[in-house]
This record gives C-alpha cells, structure tokens and sequence, in this order.
C-alpha cells in the first residue's frame, strides 16, 4: 500500500508542473507549427486560389481579428459583414470554418479516445469500440433523414444516443461489477448491432439525395462545414474540456487499477461511469458535426502517450494539440488529394490510422492494457 500511494503522490507531483515539461511543450509547438502550415495551405487553394502571401495577410487581417462585431457575426448571429471583399469572404466564410470544425472535432474525438482508454484501461479502447460512436451515430442520421426539424439539438440528440449505447454496454458488462475487459468486449457488441441498424436505415430511404448526404456523413466528412457547425460544436466542447481536465486526478487514480483505487476510497464504479460521460459529451460534440471520423480516438492517445507519458493532466493536453493537427492535416490531403474530387476526411484518417496501428502491434509485445 505504501508503494501504491508514493506512486500516486508522484503523479499528482509531476501533475503540477505539466505545463513545463520539455516534451509535451515540444509536441505543443510541432503540432501548432504543422497546424498553421495546413491551415495556410487549406486556405490557399481551391476553385479561388491564393498565394500563402495572400492566404496569411487574410487569416492574420487585425480588421478582422481585433474587431468584436465580426466575431458575434461568426459565433452569434450568423450574418456576414457587409463590407467583406471577395477573398475575405471565401476565406473567412467558407475556408476557415471547415478549419475549425476539424480542429474541434480533432480535440474532442483525441481526448476522448484518451478518457477511454484510462476508464479501461485497455490501449484498444476507443469511441468506436465501445460502441458509443455508433450510438450517438445512429440517432444523428435518423435526425438527419427523419427529423430534420431536431437539427440544432443535434449534439443533445448525439450525446443522449451516446449515453444510451454506453449504458447498454454497462448493462451487457455487470456482472457483481465490471471489468475493462468486458466493457470492450459489450462494446464491440454493441457497437456491431447499432452498425447494422445505421445500414439498414438505407433502405427505408427514398430520396437519393439523403442517401448520399448520410453516406458522406458515415464516412465521416467536414466537407460544407461553416459557422454554423462552429457554433454548434464549440460550447459542447468548451464544457467537455474543462470537465476532462477536472478529473485528471480521479483518472491517475484509475489508471492504477480497480482493487488499489477501491483501498483508496473511490467509488471506482461511479466515478468511472460518470467520467466516461465526460468522453460521450466530446464525442458526441465530433460526431453531430462530422459524422464517424475514425481512428483518431485510437491513435492519437497511442501518440501522445509515448511522447509524454500516461501522466493525464500530460496526455489531455498532448491528445488537445495532436489531434487537432492530425485531422486537419488528413482533410487537407482529403481535399487536395485527388482535386477537385474530395474524399472525406474518414478515408484519409482510415489509411493512415491503420498502417500505424498495424505497426504499434508489430513494435509491442504486449498490446492491451495501459
């Protein structure tokens, strides 16, 4: 026991002090300096093409980023500024957006793989394994083809869907008491069934047009994103990152396992069913606003933890700047790619997070338990 507590007084120490550490300020300042090279190039080329000269003196515009009305057209109202010219426009209102769609979807889907995997300990662990992705999925496209009068709940809508499926994958998994094993093990479950259910929609659908429409959105796609999905995914993902980063403490506590975390006095059970809604908040957020973008939840944290460390307070943070990165730089190459023909954003994530996964599993011996 006195082991057991020196380790955990070690990691709240090294908590402390997360924000000085050489490796994550280094991963910090890589991913932001590869975010703003994407993020230029993203801006830079389309159907209305810049220089990087140009698409920098846009972005960087103070009469833009210094001026609170713009930003309560953006965040609030939706209008645009009448005064815009023509390049400001497409980039301010048709570039940027899809920018910051992916970097908050990017955050939400990395730090929730993270709190995943910590709640079971299981480095496989992820959204989609645990079937809370295809929960929260197979709501949002009966909102999409069904009720598309429900549009602005939709992360409501995705989170309660989330919520459903991991409860069912608790209810599968009890037994005197769960255990990481079989929640994945209910979540694969789970997350097959609810799957079944997405495809099967397609055929009850007539109009062509949904069809394609909710199969782009399977894929997982930022593709005619604007301000209006900002505006949905922002306080969503505000709440769910200052919740995240609340309970890093309880997560260190988890991470050394059920029997020690129990002889501390946690309620394991409760404490990690309510940080695992944190993770349905996030994801949940991701979703409504891209559909089922893969593997970033799973290799992000995978990442981010051999850089940094499994410290959490390290690896939320880690997980907040990689992942952001990591998406949209996939929706860049998902853009320009195969121009003017744009793959989602799901695909490229998919071919890239598979070849890595493979070799995580070819350079470790044991691949399981974090």
């Amino acid at each position: 026991m006195a082991k057991v507590l020196d380790e955990l007084a070690e990691r709240s120490a090294v908590g402390r002090d997360w924000y000085v550490t050489s490796k994550l300020a280094a991963l910090a300042l890589c991913s932001l300096g590869i975010l703003l090279l994407v993020t230029l190039l993203q801006v830079s080329f389309g159907a209305y093409p810049l220089t990087l000269g140009e698409a920098w003196a846009t972005v960087f515009d103070p009469a833009i980023l210094l001026n609170g009305d713009v930003w309560h057209a953006f965040l609030l109202s939706g209008d645009t500024p009448e005064w815009f010219t023509r390049r400001q426009l497409v980039v301010w209102n048709i570039r940027l957006p899809r920018i910051l769609v992916g970097v908050l979807v990017g955050a939400n889907l990395a730090v929730s793989g993270a709190i995943f995997q910590i709640v079971t300990r299981n480095e496989l662990a992820s959204p989609y394994i645990l079937g809370v992705s295809d929960g929260a999925g197979l709501v949002v496209l009966l909102t999409l083809t069904a009720f598309s009068g429900l549009l602005p709940l939709l992360p409501v809508l995705a989170a309660a869907g989330g919520g459903a499926a991991f409860l069912l994958v608790y209810v599968i998994a009890w037994k005197n008491g769960t255990s990481p094993v079989r929640l994945v093990l209910a979540g694969v479950v789970v997350g097959t069934v609810f799957g079944s259910v997405q495809r099967a929609l397609f055929f009850f659908i007539d109009n062509l047009g949904v069809v394609m429409s909710a199969q782009t959105w399977l894929s997982g796609s930022l593709l005619g994103t604007d301000w209006a999905q900002v505006r949905i995914a922002l306080p969503f993902t505000v709440l769910a990152m200052l919740l995240a980063f609340a309970v890093t403490r309880e997560l260190d506590v988890l991470l050394l396992g059920e029997e020690t975390a129990e002889s501390l006095g946690m309620p394991v059970e409760k404490v990690r069913f309510a940080v695992a809604g944190i993770a349905i908040l996030s994801t949940a957020a991701a979703i409504a606003v891209a559909g089922l973008v893969g593997f970033v939840g799973l290799i992000v944290p995978h990442m981010v933890r051999n850089i940094v460390g499994s410290d959490s307070r390290r690896l939320l943070a880690g997980c907040l700047f990689l992942g952001p990165t990591l998406l949209v730089g996939a929706d860049v190459g998902a853009r320009l790619a195969l121009s003017p023909i744009q793959l989602p954003v799901g695909i490229i994530t998919g071919l890239v997070g598979g070849p890595y996964f493979l070799y995580l599993m070819r350079k470790k011996e044991k691949l399981g338990e974090v």
